[in-house]
């Protein structure tokens, strides 16, 4: 029988720290990112693929607001530059995936499904926005756009540099979870929860609309992951392992560590919140629901013998 992964590729994993963001740029990395896959697929697995979108969506609220300044076009709101994200993100990995499987005489129909989450319009994170995207910026050019757009921006200092800020509700429900699963498990492979869904919520009773957030990738996929009855998630960065004191000269990796002390690391504040926290977080949640392991690591070492950090529960 085979087993159930959902992998989630970071928005890194297709635009590149350093690249320009062409779309010649990610279909190779996106190509680059599918050839991994084909270790999982072989090894008995049927795949969902969630991934980010951190970087497009920055970019492309970037265009709007140009589109706006310059030709007076009016502004999409946030939700709807997640969907567009999520279209064309979509679009990129089903194409570069469809070209990895020719190459290896491997047949899958790969389906990209548009997907909203609910989430609660009351939720404390629209009054404390955290969820970075777009390009990273010097303090100057931060302090401007800042001022120029009415938006907050926040300093990584492990990675250098400041990032926009939006709100980032908790993901609640996932929207066609069962045809997602049914999908996957009858061996098509599935790209769903992308940039982690198009936020919505119940504005009247059986009245959905979107609102003005970006869903965390990694607490989306955890939810996915659980509620499909995943045997193991993937969550795809641009380190090979977890680091404990990340970037400094006692940088130490991590190749297993449990949900307890995966939480005591957190609670010292080891993991940043634009970067690792967030994924260390989905991994605990998704291990202590299910009992099952979770896997943090590089692309390049999807189905590594001993490539990554592996989460258990003890």
């Amino acid at each position: 029988m085979k087993k159930l992964g959902v992998v989630a590729f970071g928005g890194n994993a297709l635009l590149q720290a350093g690249q320009k963001g062409t779309i010649g740029e990610q279909e190779e990395n996106a190509y680059q990112a599918s050839k991994n896959l084909l270790k999982l697929l072989k090894e008995n697995y049927n795949i969902v693929i969630t991934h980010g979108n951190g970087p497009q969506v920055g970019n492309i609220l970037l265009s709007e607001q140009a589109g706006e300044q310059v030709h007076g076009l009016p502004q999409m709101p946030l939700d709807v530059c997640v969907a567009y994200s999520q279209g064309f993100i979509g679009y990129i990995i089903e194409q570069q995936l469809r070209n990895v499987l020719a190459a290896n005489d491997m047949d899958r129909d790969i389906i990209s499904i548009i997907t909203q989450v609910l989430v609660n319009k009351d939720d404390p994170a629209f009054s404390k926005p955290t969820k970075p995207i777009g390009p990273y910026y010097p303090k100057e050019v931060a302090d401007k756009v800042a001022a120029e757009t009415n938006s907050v921006f926040v300093e990584d200092k492990k990675r250098g540099g400041w990032r926009k800020v939006v709100a980032s509700p908790r993901p609640l429900v996932i929207s066609n979870k069962k045809s997602i699963e049914a999908l996957a498990r009858s061996g098509q492979i599935v790209i769903a929860v992308g940039g982690g869904g198009i936020p919505a919520f119940y504005v009247a009773p059986n009245k959905l609309q979107g609102i003005d957030a970006v869903i965390d990738k990694d607490l989306a996929s955890a939810l996915l992951a659980k509620q499909i009855g995943a045997d193991k998630l993937f969550i795809l960065t641009d380190v090979a392992k977890v680091c404990l004191n990340f970037n400094t000269p006692q940088e130490k990796t991590i190749s297993r560590m449990t949900i307890a002390e995966a939480r005591a690391y957190l609670n010292e504040g080891q993991f940043g919140e634009g970067s690792m926290a967030p994924k260390i977080r989905a991994a605990v949640d998704f291990v202590e629901n299910t009992g099952k392991d979770a896997i943090i690591t590089k692309t390049t070492l999807l189905g590594v013998d001993d490539g990554g950090t592996r989460i258990t529960m003890v």
